[in-house]
């Protein structure tokens, strides 16, 4: 039933962060059962005696006779060594108020992307827990298989464990600290979707739908709606917007001076300039403030004076603060823009050489005009660095035009 599978999408997660939240970390693997064994039985049930007029209040119900049985019975084998676990308890200390869903949902986010587990785990937890994708749904995302997910999954689990952990949101001196790991961790899972090598742009934007509606968790809670998660959202809610017209029908790469404009989502474009507006709120800008207004700026019109002289400007704050390899190659494209290809050569000519291919691209785009057989040497050069196998047919489609 199409019902029960969209359900899933949005239910699994809040009923295995409360679940968990109310029993202890401890108590995950079972908190996922009891939520995986609630859809199996409206699955079996809903067809036969029909759908309830309330959908959530019958999952949190069944949730919570399923949890509690689970543990009664594990409490009476183990003769009530858990102290905290009552087989009398009532049904009402589980809290399925909207309030409680969201504040679990936030803690287990900050436990899931816990810097103690490895980034790849990061991803594996909050897609499978938070996200509620399947095993299959994320080897396919991720492009490994399902034995090295479930491996992931297990071994994060079982150290986030023996490190005893509490359920709860950091105090106000590690929230910081703590609130960048995640972000990091949701650009992280944005980027798999964005940049992924699959054709399937259901799979690709599936991961960038997820991390979106975990950035909007965050943006929920005063705690941690901060500048920050504003302008993730919004350099998000940007990137988004070209979606579907950074890639071709059969998967290849489409450069940005390539793409069909009318391909863009104007919806995304707004939104990501609300949330830049939030995030302007905040006097001292941040890294993701920055990219996201120079993502801003991709997506207005070319023909828009100054649009190529702010984002130079941009990029020069950007590498002031957070100087990067790609933020300089970025920059001397900008700087092209504005001062020209000659000067734009110059430029690039004061950067370190860098064996990354768009470094490469770069050149081969500033000596297309100016020396084609020089510009032909560097598309070659990007090819034989170029780790994508899309990014290598859009290459060689190049390579083939000059020739």
């Amino acid at each position: 039933m199409d019902i029960i599978s969209d359900l899933f999408k949005t239910e699994y997660s809040k009923i295995v962060s409360v679940l968990t939240a109310s029993f202890g970390l401890e108590y995950i693997q079972l908190a996922e059962d009891v939520a995986s064994e609630t859809f199996l039985q409206a699955l079996d049930t809903w067809p036969y005696k029909g759908i309830p007029p309330n959908l959530n209040a019958w999952m949190y119900t069944v949730a919570k006779n399923k949890i509690l049985n689970h543990l009664g019975r594990n409490t009476i084998f183990k003769e009530k060594m858990h102290h905290n676990i009552h087989d009398e308890m009532p049904q009402d200390d589980i809290d399925f108020s909207d309030q409680n869903i969201g504040d679990s949902q936030l803690q287990m986010l900050f436990i899931l992307c816990h810097p103690a587990i490895s980034t790849e785990s990061q991803i594996c937890l909050s897609l499978r827990i938070l996200c509620g994708l399947g095993l299959d749904e994320i080897a396919d995302a991720l492009l490994t298989k399902k034995e090295t997910i479930h491996k992931r999954l297990q071994r994060a689990k079982k150290k986030l464990q023996k490190m005893h952990i509490q359920m709860e949101i950091p105090g106000d001196n590690e929230i910081q600290k703590r609130l960048e790991t995640v972000l990091q961790t949701i650009y992280l899972l944005f980027s798999e979707g964005y940049y992924s090598e699959t054709n399937g742009s259901v799979k690709r934007y599936k991961l960038c739908s997820e991390a979106i509606n975990l950035t909007y968790l965050l943006l929920t809670n005063p705690l941690t709606n901060h500048q920050n998660t504003n302008a993730l959202m919004s350099l998000m809610c940007f990137y988004s917007s070209r979606f579907e017209a950074r890639k071709s029908g059969n998967g290849n790469t489409i450069l940005y001076d390539d793409q069909d404009r009318n391909l863009w989502d104007t919806e995304f474009i707004e939104k990501g300039f609300y949330y830049l507006q939030q995030a302007s709120r905040w006097e001292q800008p941040s890294k993701y403030y920055i990219e996201a207004s120079i993502a801003y700026w991709h997506t207005v019109d070319s023909l828009m004076p100054d649009k190529w002289t702010n984002i130079l400007k941009l990029y020069d704050v950007l590498i002031s603060m957070y100087p990067s390899p790609m933020a300089e190659i970025n920059r001397i494209w900008a700087f092209s823009k504005v001062h020209g290809v000659k000067e734009a050569i110059q430029e690039t000519e004061k950067l370190v050489v860098l064996q990354h291919h768009m470094y490469f691209i770069l050149l081969a785009e500033l000596y297309k005009s100016v020396d084609p057989a020089r510009s032909l040497s560097y598309l070659y050069e990007a090819k034989n660095l170029c780790p994508s196998e899309n990014e290598k047919m859009m290459l060689q489609k190049r390579i083939e035009k000059i020739n």
